[in-house]
């Protein structure tokens, strides 16, 4: 185990949500703003250090930046998270043709000059970066319901598509690894949508390429997956070189730390939707309930499910991190 993994385990208490966006409201700004500044992004990361009791510190959880690096059609909201909005090929026969791009397209260079920024500020936890997986990417630049179909129809167009994008992620991790950040959180929700089967062969097997490329003994790789088929495939999670395991509200988070290595982190799985629908007293409650549920794990750490909304209520969130400190104490 990593000596970031073993500090994280050795401080529960300091948790580690995916606490992002809602990082705009405490430097009254837009999301908007956040998202195109490097500037803004390392701000927001210091002040979620200064204000909660977190055990590293996460950058933008945005699953636009990849596909937009790309040439996908994105659509920029002022206070929500951006969306794609179109791919870039209508026919999988196309990817042949697609070019991978250069590190620094589109937002790329924003988010890694935001992670350099954001290590000068914070200084004596780590930094994460975050990048989309490479299935949930193939998804975004051609279309998630027909990349599923061929699978079935075409599955070598869709590996010559899956190449392309883990070259690019394998590309974009080690840039922000020389910016300075100290590991990576990739989301990988599509994959949960596939049948375990179908997930080994199109997801996990390249994920573990990207493992293994980017991966260093002072470098931690979290893998993140919420889709509602996740609990199904812990066997092929379980080959998976990754130092952290991070589930979704739907996943069943005791089977996640019941089936995986008892060497790796578990994370999870607190309702992030609570956070910006419910009170204090619901998140508290869903809170307790991960904790109930694994807390007699020595590898499980209390974490939200998946990103916390920016318009997450800052009264909900200091109710999250009240409860773990009570939880921990």
């Amino acid at each position: 185990m990593k000596k970031i993994t073993k500090a994280l385990l050795q401080n529960k208490n300091r948790t580690v949500p995916i606490l992002t966006f809602p990082s705009a409201q405490l430097l009254g700004i837009r999301v908007k703003e956040l998202i195109g500044s490097a500037e803004m992004q390392a701000k927001g990361m210091e002040a979620i250090y200064k204000r909660c009791p977190i055990g590293a510190a996460l950058n933008m959880m945005d699953l636009s930046v990849e596909a937009e690096a790309f040439g996908a059609k994105i659509r920029i909201y002022e206070d929500e998270i951006p969306a794609v909005e179109s791919g870039i090929i209508d026919d999988i026969c196309d990817a042949e043709d697609i070019a991978v791009p250069q590190i620094g397209a589109g937002r790329t260079a924003i988010y890694i000059d935001g992670i350099r920024k954001a290590k000068e500020r914070i200084t004596d936890i780590p930094v994460f970066c975050g990048v989309i997986g490479p299935y949930s990417l193939a998804g975004r630049l051609f279309d998630m319901t027909e990349l599923m179909m061929e699978c079935y129809d075409s599955p070598d167009e869709v590996k010559i598509l899956l190449e392309k994008c883990s070259e690019f992620i394998i590309a974009y991790i080690k840039a922000y690894r020389e910016a300075g950040a100290d590991g990576v959180v990739m989301a990988e929700p599509a994959a949960g949508l596939l049948s375990p089967a179908l997930a080994e062969e199109f997801s996990t097997c390249y994920v573990q390429k990207i493992i293994e490329a980017v991966n260093s003994p002072d470098f931690v790789f979290c893998y993140h997956n919420c889709g509602s088929a996740a609990s199904d495939m812990m066997g092929a999670f379980a080959t998976l070189d990754a130092d952290i395991f991070h589930f979704g509200n739907v996943v069943d988070i005791e089977k996640a730390c019941r089936s995986l290595p008892k060497d790796k982190v578990i994370m999870g799985n607190v309702d992030p939707v609570l956070f910006r629908t419910g009170t204090p007293e619901t998140v508290a409650g869903d809170t307790k309930r991960a904790y109930n549920l694994c807390n007699q794990y020595e590898n499980f750490i209390i974490s939200t499910g998946c990103d916390v909304p920016a318009a997450s209520s800052w009264e909900n969130i200091d109710a999250y991190f009240s409860k773990v400190t009570e939880l921990y104490a």
